[in-house]
């Protein structure tokens, strides 16, 4: 497995800390999810043309990789169903230039249950529409199992209604737990495991984001799995610092994510 963090842990870091962070902490890769306070990666600073090859350099000499580039492209919404597809294509066409295998997109939300199959067959659709635009350019569409959207069932649900070899799955072990039906590891890897393409790894108590071996999660045992079924993709430590400006400083929450990790790896 490859060691990564996702941005959305250090929401305010620039560029260039971002990468010298995680080189002096021992991490392979960071995945991206905003950069200085900008969500949007197509807006980013550090990622505009005229920036890019000297981001991507400054991040190769450290040897630093880039992992994966995350949107909040969400297809549940009808009235931002287009928005998403943009916002996909233009996040594909950013991972191309800048040599990055996959895109996170979400399901996401299931307010009304009477419109549930509605609902699967437009996150289908939308997930379609980007892998069929990225399968020529070598991109991953990555569907994060997340919300209504977290339950094995509800994914496979989604992939029967696809066919483009460039979908895949990023395993999210916290809402498959909580919010999949308490779904356990071996079970989601059972159903989905020939999709998973990458991990996003964390803790929490009661909702609430803490450091690894602080929560409720049994990662130990997912670790065991991901290692006995020989997983080698990336691990990722999502730090939600972004959404919960409460919990501990990325100063702290990184180098823990490390010192934790490295007793089972």
């Amino acid at each position: 497995m490859k060691l990564s963090f996702t941005t959305l842990g250090c929401p305010d870091w620039t560029w260039e800390r971002i990468v010298d962070e995680a080189a002096r902490l021992g991490y392979d890769g960071v995945e991206l999810r905003g950069i200085a306070g900008e969500l949007r990666l197509g807006r980013c600073e550090a990622l505009r043309e005229e920036r890019l090859e000297a981001t991507l350099a400054y991040a190769r000499e450290r040897g630093i990789a880039i992992c994966c580039l995350d949107t909040s492209c969400a297809f549940h919404d009808e009235e931002r169903f287009d928005e998403a597809i943009e916002v996909g294509m233009e996040t594909i066409d950013l991972a191309v230039r800048m040599g990055v295998s996959s895109i996170r997109v979400f399901g996401d939300s299931i307010a009304d249950s009477g419109r549930a199959q509605e609902i699967v067959a437009r996150v289908a659709g939308g997930l379609q529409t980007l892998g069929e635009y990225a399968e020529d350019k070598a991109v991953q569409v990555l569907l994060e199992t997340h919300g209504d959207f977290s339950s094995s069932d509800r994914v496979r649900e989604v992939f029967r209604q696809t066919s483009s070899p460039a979908i895949g799955v990023i395993w999210d072990i916290h809402h498959t737990i909580k919010y999949g039906g308490h779904e356990s590891p071996a079970e989601t890897w059972r159903k989905l495991g020939d999709d998973i393409r990458h991990a996003h790894i964390k803790d929490a108590l009661g909702g609430r984001p803490v450091l690894l071996g602080e929560g409720e999660l049994p990662l130990p045992d997912w670790i065991a799995l991901l290692r006995k079924v020989g997983y080698d993709g990336w691990l990722s430590f999502e730090w939600e610092k972004r959404w919960h400006p409460e919990i501990e400083e990325p100063e702290l929450a990184l180098p823990a994510f490390m010192d934790y990790i490295r007793r089972f790896l």
